[in-house]
């Protein structure tokens, strides 16, 4: 349902556009090849409708140091697991909505 709902708002907002955000500017700023507007502004909007404005600040330093990631993931703390069950989330849907 949850999915559904978020097509549905793709549509809605047009799923082109392209914003910027930290995890857009983090998106365009990692030097990956694959990193254009069009995706990096997809994956904004997923966070935007999946993340707090915190854990999209948060999330946009993986993009430099995916070790931060493996910090989070693997720590013991409730903040941490709860933080990396919600970006989980985001970075599924942003992977099926975004074809990244």
């Amino acid at each position: 349902m949850k999915t559904s709902l978020l097509a549905v708002a793709f549509v809605a907002l047009g799923a082109t556009q392209s914003h910027a955000g930290p995890i857009d500017n983090a998106c365009l700023n990692a030097g990956r090849s694959a990193a254009n507007r069009q995706l990096c502004g997809c994956i904004q909007q997923v966070a935007d409708m999946t993340l707090s404005r915190a854990d999209q600040r948060r999330a946009s330093g993986f993009f430099k140091d995916p070790h931060k990631a493996q910090e989070v993931r693997q720590s013991d703390r409730k903040s941490d697991e709860d933080f990396w069950l919600r970006y989980k989330s985001f970075a599924s849907t942003a992977e099926a909505y975004c074809g990244g």
